[in-house]
């Protein structure tokens, strides 16, 4: 994809997720998402914050105050964000929707991974079926199976051989036990959605995956 597209379909993400969000009751709100220990409303306000990046000196700050751990960061901040009323938190999604700003310490394909999965984290708890795009969610594939902290796809899945059957990606052991399906099920996968991913997955390399 090119970086037009990509920024195209974050743009189309942040909408969608708007859309989904404006029709919900508070309960829902409160909801667990799939990403651990976050609510709907917390993962709502991690979106849309994201454009609004607090700058790299209070990033730094509250890097040094949480002792250099970037997800308790990035924790705290979303959490913070989240106190906002959600009809703020979908204007925001919604005004913001078309910005290309991102945090000093991120990259543009990482962006499109984390608005892909975090649109699953809450649509799916919600029962909601929002579609993720294919050529999207392949670049996805590719930045977070390249990528080392804080998935560690290639370590986490050796001997395994991963493929798509809706779009055109393989990764893994050539010879591994092989698990297959849609390329959104194997991105909640590598990014440590398994309870929601394994369901609509198929394969011998199953067995192993669903170990406790």
């Amino acid at each position: 994809m090119e970086r037009d597209e990509k920024w195209a379909v974050i743009a189309g993400r942040r909408r969608e997720l708007a859309d989904l969000l404006a029709g919900l009751h508070e309960e829902e709100w409160e909801r667990p998402s799939l990403c651990s220990e976050w609510r709907v409303r917390d993962v709502a306000a991690h979106v849309a914050l994201t454009p609004q990046s607090p700058g790299m000196l209070r990033i730094l700050a509250a890097g040094v105050r949480a002792g250099g751990d970037l997800q308790a960061v990035n924790r705290d901040l979303s959490l913070a964000h989240a106190r906002r009323p959600t009809t703020e938190l979908v204007a925001e999604l919604r005004e913001l929707a078309d910005s290309r700003a991102r945090p000093a310490i991120t990259t543009l394909d990482n962006l499109l991974f984390d608005v892909l999965v975090h649109v699953q984290d809450i649509a799916l708890p919600l029962g909601r079926a929002v579609p993720m795009p294919l050529a999207a969610a392949r670049e996805g594939l590719d930045r977070v199976w390249r990528m080392g902290w804080p998935f560690w796809a290639r370590r986490r899945f050796r001997g395994t051989r991963l493929v798509a059957t809706d779009v055109d990606w393989t990764a893994g052991d050539a010879d591994g036990a092989e698990v297959r399906g849609p390329a959104a099920a194997l991105l909640l996968l590598l990014t440590g959605r398994s309870a929601a991913a394994l369901p609509r997955l198929a394969g011998d390399g199953l067995v192993r995956l669903a170990a406790p």
